[in-house]
C-alpha cells in the first residue's frame, strides 16, 4: 500500500464504510450514509476517496434484486481484506507515520466494536454469550519464535476465513476476533 492509500484508509469514516460493505455487501451512497449516520454528500466524498485508491468500486450492474435505475450508483468493497506490513515503510518516514496513523485508526475502530459488544452482550442469548472471550498472554520469545507464532496465527484465521459457508445459516452468528502482537516495550 503506498502513502496516499494509507492516510485515505487512516480516515475512521472510510474504514467504517469499507468494513460495512464487507460485512453487508454491495450498497448504495443513500444506504451507506444512514447505516453509519452521515449525511449523502460525505458518504459520497468518501467513497470516490476510497475508489481513488482501488478500496471500492462502482458496480456497474446493481446486485441481484435490485432494479437498474441510472441515478443510483452501487459501491463493493474491491477485497474482502486489506493488508500491508507497516516494516515495508519503515525507511520513509512520511508512509511510516501514514501506516501509524492507520494502524491506531483500526485499533480505535476494535475497541469502538468491542464496547459496543459490551453493551449489547445482554441481549443475546445465554449460549453466545458464554462464547465471548477476553485474554492476553505476556510471552518471552525469540524473533524465529515470533515469526512462527505470527505464521500459525494467520494460518489459523485463514483456515477458519476458508471454511464452506455454514449448512444452517440460521443458527450462526458473526463473530469477530481481534488477534494483535507487538514487542512490549513498556516492560
Amino acid at each position: 500500500m503506498d502513502t496516499a492509500s494509507l492516510r485515505a484508509l487512516a480516515h475512521p469514516v472510510r474504514l467504517k464504510m469499507l468494513a460495512e460493505l464487507r460485512s453487508h455487501g454491495p450498497a448504495t451512497v443513500g444506504r451507506l450514509a444512514e447505516r453509519l449516520g452521515l449525511a449523502a454528500g460525505s458518504a459520497s466524498y468518501h467513497l470516490r476517496t476510497l475508489a481513488e485508491h482501488g478500496l471500492v468500486v462502482e458496480l456497474t450492474t446493481p446486485p441481484d434484486g435490485h432494479s437498474q435505475d441510472r441515478r443510483t450508483r452501487w459501491w463493493d468493497a474491491a477485497h474482502r481484506t486489506t493488508t500491508w506490513e507497516p516494516g515495508d515503510h519503515r525507511h520513509d518516514p512520511e508512509a511510516a507515520a501514514a501506516s501509524r496513523d492507520l494502524e491506531a485508526t483500526i485499533i480505535d475502530g476494535y475497541r469502538e466494536r468491542a464496547l459496543a459488544a459490551l453493551d449489547l452482550r445482554p441481549d443475546l442469548p445465554a449460549p453466545w454469550q458464554d462464547v465471548a472471550y477476553l485474554g492476553d498472554d505476556r510471552l518471552t520469545l525469540t524473533l524465529a519464535e515470533a515469526e512462527q507464532l505470527r505464521g500459525e496465527l494467520e494460518e489459523l484465521l485463514e483456515r477458519w476465513s476458508a471454511r464452506p459457508a455454514p449448512v444452517a445459516p440460521a443458527e450462526t452468528r458473526p463473530v469477530m476476533l481481534v488477534v494483535q502482537s507487538y514487542p512490549d516495550l513498556l516492560g
